[in-house]
């Protein structure tokens, strides 16, 4: 039998390490992206990858302004918020050819929200067959890369 170590996934699965309330706030205030893996700024949102992917390329979208809420947001927020989703899968697309997305916001920790005052948009590249017997058997996943090389890979498309 093979064995697939990940232990820098250990303090996350344990609980050990959860999100913090603050933590799109801290990333969108930080001014070094390459150090969050944050992709784009726009004028009210940023996109940043998951540092714990359900997939090679999960990425968010987050507005700037922390809410809760779809309504919260003003219509330019929304638009923007948007905008810079649609911008991130055609990137997703030229980068990492997938067949299909997963978009999804958890609304409310009851929704399964990991940071649930400040709302984000999951975007996740699917390929067939992705979600192989060590994701569904294991709670493992396998990832054939790495965050670094797919922020590189992404922020090419994007510039």
């Amino acid at each position: 039998m093979e064995h697939l170590w990940a232990p820098w996934r250990n303090r996350y699965v344990t609980g050990a390490e959860k999100p913090s309330e603050d933590l799109f706030r801290k990333i969108a205030q930080s001014s070094d992206d390459a150090a969050h893996f944050v992709l784009a700024r726009t004028k009210a949102s940023f996109a940043v990858l998951n540092r714990y992917p359900y997939n090679l390329g999960h990425l968010m979208v987050c507005p700037y302004r922390e809410v809760s809420d779809l309504a919260a947001l003003s219509a330019q927020e929304s638009a923007d918020l948007w905008t810079l989703v649609n911008r991130m899968v055609a990137a997703l697309k030229t980068t990492m050819n997938p067949e299909g997305f997963n978009l999804g916001i958890n609304l409310g920790s009851a929704a399964g929200a990991g940071v649930p005052l400040h709302l984000h948009v999951h975007v996740v590249p699917r390929w067939p067959n992705d979600a192989n017997f060590l994701t569904t058997t294991g709670t493992t996943r396998i990832h054939p890369g790495d965050l670094p090389s797919v922020y590189a890979k992404l922020l090419e498309a994007l510039t």
